[in-house]
């Protein structure tokens, strides 16, 4: 069966750091996203100490979901995967028909992903968006590049768009200014290099995300104003949420996925497990099909019922032959093989061409 959509949703699980650092946790979650058939599982990679600093604090919800003594850095190393780790990943990934990705947040993870692996495409988590130097070094790499949108606005993220056109089409070493940026930017070129290249994934940063904070309605203003693919990148509760967002246009959903809720770290609370996983899969293409091509007119399956549901002018009363109809001689019930109910005033005042038995359809001449 063929999709009505130009192009079906791209679904990501987003493992993300829900191995807690164990690559058999890993290539369980791997597992997990095959057996819901989702098109690619996605990871995030990283060196601690190149992320963030000793004092950089942990956020309210990784306190809420970890040790609250450790700081943001301890937390971050237990959840490393090594180098090797990824290659192992990436091999186990091929062999079971999905696409690895991942998010890196730093540059020689970038490196890593883009040059060691070659990886292609690559995610740009939110924290990023003001990182000019991640921005440009991924464009130069030129990867298909997932751009998501948390905590940004609308001049964030034609920021990060600009130093992306820059960084495709710019073979300058040193940074550029934001001046530069937008020369690129501007030019038919740059923006034809985004819409061969980047997508956007609108999404809320925290976890869990509240409905009331999801925006839905942005993704349509994102793909309106940028001009580009637009999904979205959820943290909420449930699986609700993406469902509306395919409803509403989205044309890719992530949505992270854990082995059990309950895990100690902090993303698991936020995560979808197996069972929810595979259901929200198989409820997107259902939706996909649902919203057809936008025409409205009878589907095939509708035909088979039109004359049963819909009705026609029939006799109320024995009408003589010669007699002139009158609305009391008339009533409108099914089927809907005769006269449509449409024409009642263009059968009252008509001369009956034969005797007509109650219920019998009414013919005109």
């Amino acid at each position: 069966m063929s999709n009505p959509q130009d192009q079906k949703v791209l679904i990501i699980a987003e493992a993300g750091v829900n191995h807690n650092g164990s690559l058999e946790a890993a290539i369980s979650l791997v597992d997990v996203a095959v057996r819901a058939n989702v098109d690619i599982v996605k990871f995030q990679t990283f060196i601690a100490e190149k992320v963030m600093t000793n004092y950089a604090k942990k956020a309210p919800y990784q306190l809420k979901n970890t040790n609250i003594e450790e700081s943001q850095i301890e937390m971050v190393k237990k959840l490393q995967l090594s180098l090797k780790d990824h290659v192992a990943l990436v091999k186990y990934c091929k062999q079971c028909g999905v696409e690895f990705l991942s998010s890196p947040f730093d540059i020689e993870s970038l490196i890593f992903l883009t040059k060691d692996l070659n990886l292609g495409k690559i995610k740009i988590p939110s924290g990023e968006i003001t990182n000019l130097q991640m921005l440009v070094l991924a464009a130069n790499s030129q990867r298909d590049i997932l751009l998501s949108t948390g905590m940004s606005t609308m001049a964030d993220v034609e920021h990060a768009l600009a130093a992306l056109a820059f960084g495709y089409l710019s073979s300058q070493k040193n940074m550029p200014s934001i001046s530069q940026i937008y020369d690129v930017y501007q030019t038919d070129a740059g923006q034809k290099i985004l819409s061969d290249k980047v997508s956007l994934l609108h999404c809320t940063t925290e976890y869990p995300a509240n409905v009331q904070d999801v925006n839905l309605n942005a993704i349509a203003t994102l793909g309106a104003v940028f001009g580009l693919p637009v999904g979205l990148s959820d943290h909420t509760e449930g699986i609700h949420i993406p469902l509306a967002a395919v409803a509403l246009g989205a044309k890719i959903i992530e949505k992270h996925i854990t082995l059990d809720k309950k895990m100690v770290g902090p993303d698991h609370a936020a995560s979808l497990e197996p069972d929810e996983l595979s259901r929200m899969v198989r409820y997107i293409r259902d939706i996909e099909f649902s919203l057809g091509d936008g025409k409205k007119y009878p589907r095939p399956d509708e035909l088979k019922n039109l004359m049963i549901a819909r009705k026609s002018i029939v006799a109320s009363r024995f009408i003589k032959s010669g007699t002139i109809f009158s609305a009391d001689d008339l009533e409108i019930k099914r089927p809907g093989m005769g006269l449509s109910p449409m024409l009642w005033s263009e059968v009252v005042g008509k001369v009956a061409c034969r005797d007509f038995e109650k219920d019998d359809l009414i013919l005109i001449g």
